[in-house]
């Protein structure tokens, strides 16, 4: 019984090593991207530009678009890569197991519902880490080497996500829900569906409730005013008592990022709870 459980951690590795090797080769290929863009697209566009001011030959300033666009994509990969993890939790990690039968093999030749189902998760889960963790890192620096070549803000949707460990809480929970509906439909598709749906309701309502994440600052003023650089300007009007306006200044990128990281992680960790109750009834 030992060596089916120390054999545990290679089968799913042996199982799931395309997608493992796809994941890793999708990290290399994202960060060998932005490198590339950081260090030879952007020194040719800031060519472009510093020709354009000299000439007044305008043109060239799209150009500008060969770094920005690009990179823009690289953040929407980066903050979106949990509907890939939820689709591969839902499908074939969990619930191809589930249809086919295996899974209750498996249960049969000495090894417990819930060690079957912590293998399972557990390598993936690092995976997930170690792939995202990655990413936010290259990410952070590219995002930040050519500031002046980019139209986005830190308050901005993928930005938000891709600058900081948030990145690998939606991973972490896409992999947990993908679990969870896997065990409870049982079939492949419907699991797949539902989990790339679940996660993607969960990321679209704290999007939507973000900036209440924090306290917000508001400024008033009888005259028209200027924000400070970076703030993330949530509202503004004016009242009986001139203009104001409610905002978040940049150094709250922080506390709303690691208050929604927390947000997400308490999420997975009810949705890997869950996953296992629901085993153990499926099982018994």
């Amino acid at each position: 019984m030992s060596a089916v459980l120390q054999g545990l951690p290679r089968t799913v590795l042996r199982l799931h090593r395309t997608a493992l090797l796809g994941w890793a080769a999708a990290v290399a290929a994202l960060t060998g991207w932005l490198v590339w863009l950081n260090e030879v697209t952007a020194g040719s566009v800031l060519d472009s530009l510093a020709r354009c001011r000299r000439t007044d030959l305008c043109h060239d300033a799209f150009t500008g678009l060969d770094y920005s666009e690009p990179t823009g994509w690289i953040g929407t990969l980066v903050s979106h890569s949990f509907l890939a993890v939820a689709a591969f939790a839902g499908g074939a990690l969990i619930g191809r197991e589930l249809e086919s039968g295996t899974a209750r093999l498996a249960w049969t030749q000495g090894v417990t519902p819930t060690r079957w189902l912590t293998a399972k998760l557990a390598l993936p889960a690092l995976a997930v880490t170690a792939g995202g963790t990655v990413l936010v890192l290259v990410y952070r620096w590219g995002w930040g080497a050519h500031r002046s070549l980019m139209g986005d803000q830190w308050s901005t949707g993928d930005v938000f996500v891709a600058r900081g460990p948030l990145t690998v809480a939606y991973g972490l929970c896409a992999l947990a829900v993908g679990a969870l509906a896997a065990l409870l439909l049982r079939r492949t598709l419907a699991a797949l569906g539902a989990a790339v749906a679940a996660t993607w309701l969960v990321d679209v309502l704290l999007t939507e409730y973000r900036a209440d994440l924090w306290p917000k600052l508001i400024r008033t003023s009888p005259t028209p005013f200027t924000l400070p650089d970076g703030a993330w300007q949530v509202n503004r009007g004016r009242n009986a008592g001139g203009e104001f306006a409610v905002y978040h200044p940049a150094s709250h990128f922080w506390p709303l990022h690691l208050v929604e990281t927390g947000v997400v992680l308490a999420l997975t960790t009810l949705a890997t709870t869950a996953a296992f109750l629901v085993l153990r009834r499926r099982a018994a």
